[in-house]
């Protein structure tokens, strides 16, 4: 997930994002060729043809380069577009299958190497659930949004859950080797929920 959901407009936007990609692409292959932990922040600046500041200005730390995508604004625009006769749930399993899909169509095998990075790394997998804490708030607030009411418990219980049956479907998916259509993987998940 590592491109934007809108393009930037801008000369100087479209300058930044293509840098933050350069970085993110160049950090992802050192970490495949020599591992995470090997793969220093200067090495991953000089593959990149940028500065160590330049690196720090997009990424604040070396795992937010694995972490960070910015998807968040399209998964939120997804889900505020669902049909307001939809159930919180079935909106969420539309939008983050929607946004899924077209990550999955445009960068399959990018989202497979961070997520497994992710999982198998000790120092990134120690910050999933703070990244997720921040992502259940995100859903939860866009659920709220969408019916016009506070971000409330059952709001938030059905974020949770939408979240750890797509992590699950994520490691499932992983420990595949990618193998299976991640799509599909997720309809399944949701239908399991929605049982």
């Amino acid at each position: 997930m590592n491109r934007p959901a809108t393009p930037p407009t801008g000369l100087r936007e479209r300058k930044k994002a293509q840098t933050r990609r350069t970085i993110q692409e160049q950090a992802l292959r050192l970490f495949l060729s020599q591992g995470y932990d090997n793969t220093t922040v200067d090495e991953i600046a000089r593959a990149a043809g940028v500065s160590s500041m330049t690196f720090f200005r997009h990424f604040p730390t070396k795992e937010s380069v694995v972490e960070s995508d910015d998807y968040d604004p399209l998964i939120v625009a997804l889900i505020e577009q669902r049909p307001p006769e939809e159930t919180p749930l079935a909106a969420l399993h539309h939008a983050l299958g929607e946004g899924l899909a077209a990550v999955y169509a445009t960068d399959r095998d990018a989202l497979l190497v961070r997520t497994r990075l992710i999982l198998r790394t000790p120092a990134l997998r120690a910050r999933l659930w703070e990244n997720q804490h921040a992502t259940e708030q995100m859903l939860t607030k866009a659920l709220a949004a969408r019916s016009g009411q506070e971000p409330d418990l059952p709001l938030r219980v059905i974020a949770a859950a939408a979240l750890a049956a797509l992590t699950a479907t994520l490691a499932i998916w992983v420990e595949g080797d990618g193998e299976a259509h991640l799509p599909n993987l997720v309809d399944e998940a949701f239908t399991t929920l929605d049982r």
